[in-house]
């Protein structure tokens, strides 16, 4: 996904959700990536990922999360 325009829409605590929260936006069409930083892998007791959208998308992704999917 190429866009200049990435907001973050929701936080996470693991990858592992934001990963759960970026397959539901894919199921709806909506193109999305996750941010994470361990340091490469370095730090892996950082946690927290990031869940981010064009900006064009972020009120619909919004929505799509709030109601579950």
């Amino acid at each position: 996904m190429e866009s200049p325009d990435l907001i973050v829409i929701s936080t996470f605590p693991s990858v592992m959700d934001a990963q759960i929260a970026k397959g539901v936006l894919d199921d709806a069409g909506i193109d999305s990536m996750i941010r994470a930083d361990d340091a490469g892998g370095m730090y892996p007791t950082i946690r927290g990922a990031a869940l981010l959208v064009r900006a064009e998308d972020a009120v619909d992704a919004r929505e799509i999360l709030n109601q579950g999917g």
